[in-house]
């Protein structure tokens, strides 16, 4: 399994694939931190959503970056299970690298302030921002890998697949919504943190994340298993 893991991630950075979703998630930190400084938790939770595109396109350029016919030799040599999982979990990873990314970001470039008497811990903060990130980066994975090459064959499928979830996510995220359930947690997640964030909210909004997730990567390996 971490020799899979290992080979999907090099080929992602040799290949040079790893560049534009990077560059693209620098700029975008660049534009969210440039208008003045902010409060940490409530700049994580909007660092967390306009990640969110970024994250799940960089899953989906790393599932692509394999060629079909060594996917399929490499899923009949593993099986399915330990191919996909392997996929999965390299897009993990390297969401991890970027989320470490937009957690140090802020303060390199003093987009925020630094905690004062009466507010939260640095440490606190950090584990917040950390959180709010962590329960954007597996929606967007689960979603990356549902726009992936292996399932819409194309490129043009692919990116309709991947706008669609993107967008549906930030207009069914909006306060009033008429179905918030049907896409992940990521604004209310931001909207959590703008404000008072109760031991319960953050429950709630983590088990929503995982469970959306869940159901999200469970379509995936089923339909993974319909299209060989």
């Amino acid at each position: 399994m971490s020799a899979l893991v290992r080979m999907r991630l090099a080929g992602f950075l040799r290949t040079g694939r790893a560049l534009a979703p990077v560059l693209a998630g620098l700029l975008t930190l660049g534009v969210l931190y440039g208008g003045g400084r902010a409060r940490p938790a409530e700049a994580y939770g909007v660092s967390a959503v306009v990640l969110f595109p970024v994250l799940a396109w960089q899953a989906k350029i790393l599932l692509d970056v394999e060629p079909d016919v060594q996917r399929r030799l490499t899923r009949v040599l593993v099986g399915p299970t330990r191919d996909q999982a392997a996929g999965l979990l390299a897009a993990m990873v390297a969401g991890v690298g970027t989320v470490l990314v937009a957690l140090g970001f802020p303060w390199l470039v003093g987009g925020v302030t630094m905690p004062g008497p009466g507010d939260l811990p640095l440490a606190t903060v950090l584990a917040l921002g950390l959180w709010a990130h962590l329960l954007a980066l597996l929606p967007a994975v689960a979603w990356g890998a549902l726009a992936s090459r292996a399932l819409t064959r194309t490129a043009g499928y692919g990116v309709a697949v991947l706008a669609v979830g993107v967008v549906g996510t930030l207009a069914l995220g909006l306060r009033g919504a008429v179905a918030p359930w049907l896409v992940p947690p990521v604004l209310a997640t931001a909207r959590a943190l703008a404000g008072s964030l109760p031991a319960g909210t953050a429950l709630l909004l983590s088990g929503w994340a995982l469970a959306w997730a869940g159901v999200a990567l469970t379509g995936y390996a089923w339909w993974r298993r319909t299209r060989p």
